[in-house]
């Protein structure tokens, strides 16, 4: 197998997912079996996690991206994290959660949302229900299919070298 084979692969794959591993192969210039073999490797090392596709938010119903970034109280943050997971849960429209830090926050969020109203009652029970543990939130709210200055796809990651 080549040694560049698997990030050439990587990058098809994020290109379209759907392809066939025979598709594939024709394109890089490899058997199918080839492929299959160096697919499952990446599978098996974590560097494919998932095979998803990206939709058109806004037909699914969505009018809002919701980026929202909280201050949890540092000595709590450990403590919260079990908590933070299951409460996090109960959201499905968030699609991304998670520690980090920058610009006063240690905690984001990524979630969609059908309208602001929606938006707003979820924004008000974390305030509620986190009320001891989050010392501050704030949010950065995105009306969807509207003057996008580039369009939500993995496919740009194709391009930047691994």
């Amino acid at each position: 197998m080549r040694k560049e084979l698997p990030q050439q692969l990587l990058r098809e794959l994020l290109k379209n997912s759907k392809r066939s591993d025979r598709e594939l192969a024709k394109v890089l210039k490899v058997s199918q079996p080839t492929i299959t073999r160096a697919r499952h490797k990446l599978e098996q090392d974590g560097m494919i996690e998932d095979y998803t596709i990206v939709p058109n938010f806004r037909k699914m119903g969505f009018e809002l991206l919701a980026i929202t970034l909280a201050k949890v109280h540092p000595e709590i943050l450990s403590e919260a994290r079990d908590r933070a997971k299951e409460f996090i849960a109960m959201f499905p429209n968030t699609m991304f959660a998670s520690p980090g830090e920058g610009m006063g926050m240690n905690a984001v969020s990524i979630s969609f949302h059908r309208n602001y109203t929606e938006y707003h009652k979820s924004l008000t029970l974390i305030r509620t229900e986190w009320k001891n543990i989050i010392q501050e939130v704030h949010s950065f709210i995105i009306p969807l299919g509207r003057r996008e200055f580039k369009r939500f796809s993995l496919t740009h990651l194709k391009d930047i070298p691994l």
